[in-house]
């Protein structure tokens, strides 16, 4: 095996909270917790000051921190929102490997002859960083990247063969490797120089191939070659225009000629488009900005319909651009290597299917992003917070499976109601059916009464379910308990217990 290659690697602390600030505006000086599946997965400084810590589960974060904002992982906002920071650092040094959204390496052979040395080389970049993007950054040295990635976060700088020393000292936890490092824990092994002390062939055969790698990593024998991230082309185009485009025919015009440049620029390069940017400048300087998501593949006629509904929703508009459009520029946000798309065995993607994205997306070009949503799944505890509904063309994300204390069994209701209908539950005997705060039903239900209607006989009846929210704020707490019941008619339905009161909050088919 080769020796391991000196290597910088430069760290954004808290990078998903920063990608919310940069994307969604959430204040990263707040405390701000990014979630996946429930969990903490990153948190601000002032989140951590509270007790907040990755790991968490939500409830226990927001009862350790009750102002604490919660935002949802989204990798795709992370990798976007690193792609300036990799450009700055880019300006300085080449050979730039991804390792992560948030972390970057490369050799530092190069920078450190240029500058002088492999610390000046480090607060270059790390300079670099704050003055182009205002983004806090920690640049580490060692032998590797797995000890760099350490060097970094304790912003220091190995000297040369001194690695293995520097890992010896290391948690076992830095290993990333948590059943393989609980395991070690039992055994009493508890940093990576005491793992890296056991026989390699023990580890091999005691704990298999991948634990056997991760042995190489806390020996300091990182030998994995850097994949070199390659720039990305520039692809945007613009077109200026002497007289202001304030007229519908223009508009098409310009929209087919530039729609053209685009997509031979995009074909030049092997990629083509899934998410465009549209992007005028009218003659008083105001910017008008609207993105444009498709399923497929946009192709030229796709991105000049695009570009033509766009611009005849502006100039119909009232009141439209002053001094008409003046620039207009085509950022292509989404890029892929361009394939062939697979038509459906039943005609999916076929022409019926592209006629109706056309009209839908002509309709959002006229009226808007919100006036064609659809419904998502996602994740929650009622059937109300399980579906969402979103933009047409927005990205969706998959449903966080959870899991959701409290959420109701399967299946799912076939229809909620958009407002709960009211309803009393009587006993045999004629008594209202109550439940106490233990949860304990005062009688088996017998009768339903919805509204005005006659009441109806209860065949059969399942819960309760309960659901106890913001239990640490009492202004905002609230609990109800869900029932599935059976009616004597055929109806299945789902009720809920809250304040009180007796509601119908779905139907089951």
């Amino acid at each position: 095996m080769s020796a391991p290659v000196r290597t910088m690697l430069v760290w954004c602390p808290d990078w998903p909270v920063i990608a919310a600030e940069i994307e969604a505006g959430v204040p990263a000086h707040h405390p701000v917790a990014v979630l996946h599946a429930n969990q903490v997965v990153a948190c601000s400084p002032a989140a951590r000051g509270e007790g907040v810590t990755r790991g968490l589960r939500r409830r226990e974060a927001q009862s350790r921190c009750p102002q604490l904002v919660v935002v949802a992982h989204d990798p795709g906002r992370d990798t976007r929102a690193f792609e300036p920071v990799l450009l700055t650092v880019e300006q300085v040094v080449a050979g730039v490997a991804v390792i992560a959204p948030g972390a970057c390496a490369f050799a530092v052979r190069g920078p450190a002859r240029y500058f002088g040395g492999e610390q000046p080389a480090a607060e270059r970049v790390v300079e670099q960083i704050a003055q182009e993007c205002g983004v806090e950054a920690q640049a580490g040295v060692a032998d590797g990247v797995f000890a760099a990635g350490l060097a970094a976060r304790a912003g220091r700088i190995v000297p040369p063969g001194q690695t293995p020393d520097f890992l010896a000292g290391q948690e076992i936890g830095a290993l990333a490797r948590p059943e393989l490092a609980d395991r070690l824990r039992r055994l009493g092994i508890r940093t990576l120089g005491g793992f890296a002390a056991l026989p390699a062939g023990d580890v091999l055969t005691r704990f298999g191939f991948d634990a056997a790698l991760a042995h190489r990593l806390a020996a300091g024998a990182d030998e994995r070659p850097l994949a070199v991230r390659r720039p990305p082309p520039d692809l945007p185009v613009t077109g200026d225009y002497d007289q202001p485009i304030d007229r519908v025919d223009l508009a098409a015009f310009a929209a087919r000629v530039l729609a053209q440049r685009l997509h031979d620029r995009l074909a030049g390069h092997g990629l083509a488009c899934t998410r465009l940017g549209i992007e005028a400048v009218t003659g008083s300087g105001q910017t008008l900005y609207r993105t444009w998501r498709h399923d497929g593949l946009l192709t030229a006629a796709a991105i000049t319909d695009r570009v033509r509904w766009q611009l005849e929703g502006w100039l119909t508009s009232r009141p439209g651009p002053d001094g008409g459009i003046r620039r207009l520029r085509l950022v292509p946000d989404g890029v892929l290597a361009h394939a062939g798309q697979q038509p459906g065995l039943w005609g999916e993607s076929g022409e019926s299917r592209a006629r109706a994205h056309r009209a839908l997306a002509r309709v959002q070009g006229l009226l808007g992003p919100g006036s064609v949503l659809t419904a998502v799944l996602r994740g929650g505890r009622s059937p109300a917070d399980q579906v969402q509904l979103v933009p047409w063309g927005e990205e969706r994300e998959p449903a966080d499976p959870g899991p959701w204390p409290g959420q109701l069994p399967a299946p799912a209701p076939a229809t909620v109601l958009p407002e709960p209908a009211p309803a009393d539950v009587h006993d045999a005997q004629g008594r209202p059916v109550t439940v106490s705060a233990r949860l304990a039903v005062s009688a088996a239900p017998a009768w339903l009464t919805v509204g005005d209607d006659p009441p109806v006989g209860i065949a059969g009846w399942a819960g309760p379910w309960p659901v106890h929210e913001r239990w640490w704020a009492p202004a905002e707490a609230w609990r109800q308990a869900r029932f599935q019941v059976r009616l004597a008619d055929g109806r299945a339905l789902l009720l809920v217990r809250s304040a009180g009161r007796w509601t119908v909050a779905a139907v089951y088919d």
